[in-house]
């Protein structure tokens, strides 16, 4: 978020935690991109602000306690309400202190991803299709006008990636289930209860590899099951996607345009099968 719309998602954050009873005078940000992340201080609570048009926290809410009710490794809510001030939508989070600096060891990535595939077969959420998020990237790709700054060339190439890919993990034959959607490690916390997800307002419907596709490399080893060809295709897919989001002018990862060049060059080095 820009610094004026930053200021206005902390007072929305400061106030939804006041009208729980919590107090809440400062406000460290954690993460800031299309979604602001703080941590709310004396009350030690997160609160994830998002701007009301372009969120869906709802169904966040309403995924992540059915997973906290079979025991799924997952971030706690500190309150199921989803607070709506001005034009921002809040929600309120546990805050947990990093346990470690270290990355979490592929063994225990793997273990708490597949413990969280479990939990939402257990529970079978609704969720939109994998290709549903395709078809926004492809779409992005053919607008030149969100897209200004992308070339024709790294236009034809990721149009033609994304359209290959989408086909080839569709038809795979692979059994599909709900997803985490990006279970990236900035969406895996190691806290003193183990590795815990958040963010799961991009779940998806499809096969496990897609899951998989977003976590380091190694950690499919420690993962029973996998079809090593597919994983390799949604890595490409996933690499097309992220690469795409970059190049949308009103994208505000940090540091978004850097990415976005040197992932078209991992793109154009990808194999192609």
């Amino acid at each position: 978020m820009q610094a004026y719309a930053a200021r206005r998602a902390t007072q929305a954050a400061m106030s939804s935690a006041s009208s729980l009873g919590l107090t809440a005078y400062d406000a460290e940000v954690l993460h800031n991109s299309n979604k602001l992340t703080l941590r709310l201080q004396p009350c030690d609570v997160l609160a994830q602000v998002a701007p009301a048009a372009h969120q869906c926290a709802q169904r966040e809410v309403d995924v992540v306690q059915r997973l906290s009710e079979v025991g799924s490794p997952v971030a706690a809510l500190k309150t199921p309400e989803v607070f709506v001030w001005d034009d921002y939508v809040v929600t309120l989070w546990a805050y947990y202190q990093p346990v470690t600096t270290q990355a979490i060891p592929p063994a225990d990535y793997a273990g708490a991803l597949e413990r969280l595939h479990a939990g939402m077969r257990e529970v079978d959420l609704p969720a939109p299709h994998f290709t549903e998020r395709v078809s926004e990237a492809q779409a992005l790709v053919a607008d030149r006008d969100r897209t200004p700054d992308l070339a024709d060339a790294d236009r034809v190439l990721l149009a033609g990636t994304l359209d290959r890919l989408r086909r080839a993990v569709s038809h795979s034959g692979r059994a599909e289930q709900v997803l985490h959607g990006e279970p990236h490690p900035g969406n895996l916390l190691s806290t003193q209860f183990g590795p815990l997800f958040i963010d799961f307002e991009t779940c998806c419907r499809g096969p496990i590899e897609f899951d998989l596709a977003h976590a380091p490399n190694g950690v499919e080893d420690h993962y029973p099951g996998i079809d090593h060809h597919l994983l390799r295709d949604c890595r490409t897919l996933v690499l097309a996607m992220i690469t795409t989001w970059r190049w949308d002018r009103n994208d505000q990862f940090p540091d978004g345009h850097r990415l976005g060049i040197e992932w078209l060059s991992e793109l154009r080095k990808a194999p192609a099968r």
